[in-house]
């Protein structure tokens, strides 16, 4: 016996399977699946009952991939104004963004100093004002606070 509601039943397992390969490579937040599946043409009601089943499942977790964005990103060298724009630029709530910063225990102006030895290598003397402007707005495109900044080329000139 077939109806409407086995096709609907088909076609949501067809979308938690297509979902659960894309999961299966890296962590998604559910706004990025919903736009992910919506190019396959599936229906809105389709693909919210398939996330609804995923997210009932432990499979996709909002959560999960906020703490794996934060961590991947630091490793790549931005700061928490650079996560935090991309995580709230891929749906995630703003509490939710604030817990996984907090989860990731980053020391951020170490990783600031880091990040600077690594771009700008360690100078003998201290650089001109020309250069620690062009320091200053690369950090800050980075995601670094503009006061951690700020900290940074201070310690500069005092070098």
């Amino acid at each position: 016996m077939s109806g409407a509601g086995t096709d609907v039943g088909d076609e949501t397992h067809a979308v938690v399977a297509a979902a659960t390969r894309l999961l299966a490579v890296r962590e998604h937040s559910r706004r990025e699946l919903h736009r992910k599946l919506a190019r396959h043409g599936w229906t809105e009601s389709v693909r919210q009952a398939a996330l609804d089943r995923l997210e009932g499942d432990g499979l996709l977790s909002e959560r999960r991939f906020a703490v794996a964005l934060v961590e991947q990103r630091q490793r790549k060298g931005y700061g928490p104004l650079h996560i935090r724009a991309e995580l709230i630029d891929r749906g995630i709530d703003a509490d939710l963004i604030e817990e996984a910063l907090q989860d990731a225990a980053v020391d951020w102006d170490a990783l600031l100093h880091d990040v600077a030895a690594r771009r700008f290598g360690r100078d003998a003397g201290p650089p001109d004002l020309a250069e620690r402007l062009r320091r200053g707005r690369q950090l800050s495109r980075r995601g670094f606070p503009i006061g951690m900044v700020r900290g940074y080329l201070n310690g500069l000139s005092r070098s």
